[in-house]
């Protein structure tokens, strides 16, 4: 299956130059080409309703001279007319009226120039290319009314988004976000598939990960079975599905994958199912005598078939137990896997199935982090932090009388390397500016650690003036 690539487009000459260029390049490696207006969206495509003349003469000038360019291309190169379309000072139904108007002209100006673009597939956009109902239904209305069998609907997703981003308290792939999931892509199949138009998800991922210039906020089993996900849900609907590559899951200079791992789980996901399993970590508390844990297998139709440590098979009965998709590890066998008993990831185990990929289960070590007291200031201010092999999940901030305390004020649950963010080789918990300048002055707030462990850990912190001082209860 050919993946598509998505060429912004500026509306300059040379611009225009540059991308069929690209397009060249992009034809001989056997890919499609999706060429649309990108950034232009909030650039000054989003002045339209106060600037309507100037922003749809400048728009219809750019695709004037992309049909042109482009008349003769094959039918691997689509057109999409702008991508996330927004309007500034708009009300929504204005806002409908506008990106109705963009599509139409866009259509006509393509269409009547010629060539190849009388029937060339044409990608149509909702607004912000949400996948919900309401920009689904304006979009209906516009294709059905051009009635052109060659126009293909676009929306994007990046997941349910306090699970996307970290924050309210999405810490896991969990009922909300797959629900989330599966509603969208039903909402494109039964929208749009259904009656015949096909789909395009000119975008997918997660808005926060991977991300190789920060500590991962999205943990990465959960993150696996988001994607594992996403594959599944499209295929079942029909939709044709791109990747979108913010954060380089491909180097550029050497042309690899970042993540290998991450890639074989998407591209396996094209085809078939993965079982995976309630979490990728089994925690073994150092402090505590060792008992038998568990795991809920999610076998999403696969069979499970073993556990193995590298080459050698754990013996069912001995070193775990099944009982229906409960998967129970054995005292003896979390004793023997966790050896020496330091913090942190003692062995990895991998769980297999009928089919599709293995899932990996890390048996670490750990104990309740420790964290000190300490001062500094809204501009740099950071809690010492004993890790002990825990994982940081996300930080709760609340003041005295029980409020929200930091700059995110519809939860206590703040966002992952917004608020706070942890630095594990470090040995500390990095509290932003951006969460520090939120707070009131001398109004003590109590902070809430949540580790995947489910260790929870209480901090008190004080702003006074540009003064900060922390506390342990």
């Amino acid at each position: 299956m050919c993946r598509a690539v998505d060429r912004g487009h500026r509306g300059a000459a040379g611009q225009t130059h540059d991308d069929e260029q690209r397009h060249q390049q992009a034809l001989a490696e056997g890919l499609y080409v999706v060429l649309n207006v990108h950034h232009d969206s909030w650039q000054w495509i989003n002045k339209m309703a106060t600037d309507h003349d100037r922003v749809l003469a400048r728009f219809d000038a750019s695709w004037t001279q992309i049909s042109s360019t482009f008349r003769d291309a094959p039918r691997s190169l689509l057109f999409e007319s702008v991508n996330e379309p927004i309007f500034d000072d708009a009300t929504d139904t204005q806002k409908a009226q506008l990106l109705n108007e963009l599509n139409t002209s866009f259509h006509k100006i393509v269409r009547s120039s010629g060539g190849g673009n009388t029937n060339r597939l044409l990608v149509l956009p909702t607004q912000y290319c949400t996948p919900d109902q309401k920009p689904i239904d304006e979009l209906n209305a516009t294709i059905s009314a051009l009635n052109d069998p060659n126009l293909v609907a676009t929306v994007h997703f990046y997941g349910w988004y306090p699970f996307s981003v970290n924050i309210a308290g999405g810490t896991h792939y969990d009922a909300a976000a797959q629900k989330n999931l599966t509603e969208s892509f039903a909402r494109m199949h039964d929208s749009f598939i259904a009656k015949g138009v096909p789909v395009y998800l000119g975008e997918y991922g997660l808005l926060s990960w991977p991300d190789d210039n920060h500590p991962p906020r999205v943990e990465r089993g959960e993150a696996l079975k988001y994607f594992e996900e996403v594959s599944n849900a499209a295929r079942a609907a029909g939709v044709t599905t791109a990747l979108w590559d913010p954060f380089s899951y491909l180097n550029r200079t050497t042309l690899q994958w970042r993540d290998p791992a991450l890639f074989a789980w998407i591209k396996s996901s094209w085809t078939t199912r993965s079982g995976t399993a309630s979490f990728d970590k089994v925690f073994v508390r150092k402090s505590d005598p060792i008992t038998a844990q568990s795991l809920t297998l999610n076998p999403n139709g696969t069979t499970f078939r073993g556990l193995w440590q590298g080459n050698t098979e754990l013996v069912a009965g001995r070193d775990y137990t099944l009982s229906g998709n409960q998967l129970t590890l054995t005292a003896a066998a979390l004793t023997r896997l966790t050896g020496s008993h330091d913090y942190g990831v003692n062995a990895t185990l991998q769980a297999r199935f009928s089919r599709g990929l293995p899932w990996n289960i890390d048996i670490v070590t750990y104990d309740t982090p420790v964290l000190s007291k300490s001062t500094g200031t809204t501009g740099s201010f950071t809690i010492p932090t004993q890790y002990r092999g825990d994982v940081l999940a996300t930080m709760e901030a609340k003041y005295a009388d029980g409020s929200t305390a930091g700059q995110t004020s519809w939860t206590p649950f703040q966002e992952f390397n917004k608020a706070f963010s942890p630095d594990y080789p470090g040995g500390k918990t990095i509290l932003t500016s951006e969460f520090l300048d939120a707070l009131r002055a001398d109004a003590p707030v109590t902070l809430t650690f949540h580790y995947y462990s489910g260790a929870t850990v209480t901090y008190h912190v004080t702003k006074s003036g540009s003064s900060v001082t922390g506390t342990t209860p």
